[in-house]
């Protein structure tokens, strides 16, 4: 007997996913939840058990194509024989087996993300729920161009979204008879496929998975968002005086302490003063929304590409608990350990390249949220102070804000407030949950 594996929903908002890579080929016996396939949606990674024992009659989407929800991914033949047919009668992709989820990115940001585990509830795709109706080419232009498909009127057979209606409302917009307001346009058009002619001893490498995300998340970001930087700079003499003095306290607890647990929380202080950096636009709704719960991004390099993952609740840690967190964090995307909760759901993001910091750099936005902070590398160099030239320890901030719900106001304020915690840190714990 045939069984036709549907692409289940595995994750709210989630309409496609891209095969990552197969585990196994057309022939093989595969055991009962046995991984088969790695699919990437654009919030996780996830690993895609086999729902029944049997022989692989038949895949339908090979590595790197786009696979809608609700669409026959794979035959397998529970009696053993090949040659299946995808028009086999088909069964919902549920049954209690749970995909493990390994990152998403960031854009944007994600910035987009590495990988991990978690579960995934896998519902049973025959339930009838309002989807966007759309082929994978279709879907892929709208990222290209920056459009939200959802918002795209239909005009193909069954309601389907054409290539047409998303060319049509990159260039014109919603209309308002189909949103019933005046809504913001997309910001950007489509342009013809750059193709690059061969001019020499070249390599290719195909864009897709990890790489494809993090493109499609800064695309989107620095398409949507009005960027603009504001930097400033900060004295660190007296945070490192407090930091060496700490070191050996923070070591007893077992925690290597640095400097980016002061940042976040100078960070989530300057927060709590100015909302409008704590916040996102929610499209749909032409809503502002202020979030009233601070969860701080923290954006580095991992195995697979840029990361962030997140520290939840930031205000209600302790500095060694955050710096305890962060570790936490960063060793779970080294070993592909992170959850979905820890690269998702970040209200404003920090980057960091410590040592490596640079003297300047102007970060893109972790896509919805509305600013992010760079944080370049401490230096001793020359100050003035009370009329003398003295040696300090400076280093740069940089913020990147969207400029569509922030002002330059709002941004210099903020950065302001960060500088005076950070250079004078007995009030940074004054001003500490």
């Amino acid at each position: 007997m045939a069984f036709s594996f549907h692409l289940p929903d595995i994750g709210e908002g989630v309409v496609e996913g891209e095969i990552v890579g197969w585990k196994v080929k057309v022939g093989d016996r595969v055991k009962l939840d046995q991984p088969i396939v790695e699919i990437m949606t654009d919030k996780a990674t996830v690993e895609i058990p086999s729902p029944r024992a049997g022989v692989v009659a038949k895949i339908n989407y090979t590595d790197g194509q786009i696979c809608p929800v609700g669409q026959i991914l794979v035959v397998i033949d529970e009696d053993g024989s090949q040659g299946a047919s995808g028009n086999a009668p088909t069964h919902g992709g549920g049954h209690g087996h749970a995909p493990v989820a390994h990152a998403a990115a960031a854009a944007p940001a994600a910035p987009a993300a590495a990988t991990g585990r978690a579960a995934i509830e896998v519902v049973d795709v025959s339930d009838a729920r309002a989807r966007v109706l759309a082929t994978p080419a279709t879907r892929r232009l709208a990222r290209t161009m920056g459009v939200e498909i959802g918002r795209v009127t239909p005009t193909g057979k069954h309601g389907r979204v054409t290539t047409a209606d998303v060319k049509s409302f990159g260039t014109n917009g919603p209309s308002t008879a189909s949103t019933g307001t005046a809504t913001a346009t997309a910001t950007a058009k489509a342009f013809a496929p750059m193709t690059i002619a061969k001019g020499g001893d070249e390599e290719r490498v195909p864009l897709r998975g990890m790489r494809k995300r993090i493109a499609d998340g800064m695309t989107r970001s620095t398409q949507t968002a009005a960027h603009f930087t504001y930097v400033e700079e900060i004295d660190m003499s007296e945070l490192v005086t407090v930091r060496d003095r700490a070191k050996a306290r923070a070591a007893e607890r077992g925690v290597k302490l640095n400097y980016l647990p002061f940042i976040v929380k100078a960070v989530v202080a300057g927060l709590k003063k100015w909302p409008m950096l704590n916040a996102a636009l929610d499209e749909s709704t032409q809503e502002i929304v202020r979030k009233k719960y601070y969860h701080i991004g923290i954006a580095a390099q991992g195995p697979q590409g840029l990361v962030v993952t997140t520290v939840r609740n930031a205000d209600k840690l302790s500095i060694f608990d955050t710096s305890r967190e962060i570790d936490r964090l960063a060793e779970a995307v080294r070993t592909n350990t992170a959850t979905r909760d820890d690269l998702t759901g970040s209200t404003f993001t920090v980057s960091s390249l410590g040592k490596l910091g640079g003297v300047l750099a102007t970060p893109i936005i972790n896509f919805p949220e509305v600013a992010i902070i760079g944080v370049h590398k401490i230096e001793d160099k020359p100050a003035v102070r009370n009329g003398q030239i003295v040696i300090r320890q400076l280093m740069n901030l940089s913020i990147s804000v969207d400029h569509r719900l922030a002002d330059g106001w709002d941004a210099a304020m903020f950065l302001q407030d960060v500088k005076a915690l950070l250079e004078d840190p007995t009030t940074m714990f004054m001003e500490m949950v």
